[in-house]
């Protein structure tokens, strides 16, 4: 196993930890924003009170999002064990 190989599989492996995490991610920032703006209109300066938005809008995308970052990690999954033999060699 070369060098390369390795980089090449570890560059696979953090790609699809960012396309996998990604909508998660900019929902939970979407909401936050979201809740900082009513926040500073408001003049309510609770510390807790983003957390439970957060929380319910990374539900739905689990709910929204689930299967099909479960077929990523699958196929990742796949590809890595149909391709064993070249990692052990």
């Amino acid at each position: 196993m070369s060098s390369e190989f390795v980089i090449s599989l570890a560059e696979q492996a953090i790609y699809t930890v960012l396309i996998i995490s990604g909508p998660l991610l900019l929902l939970a920032l979407g909401i936050g924003l979201l809740v900082s703006i009513f926040q500073a209109t408001t003049q309510i300066q609770e510390q807790t009170l983003a957390f439970i938005p957060k929380i319910v809008a990374v539900f739905i995308g689990i709910v929204f999002f689930g299967p099909w970052m479960l077929s990523r990690m699958i196929s990742f999954t796949y590809d890595i064990l149909n391709n064993l033999h070249n990692y052990v060699g």
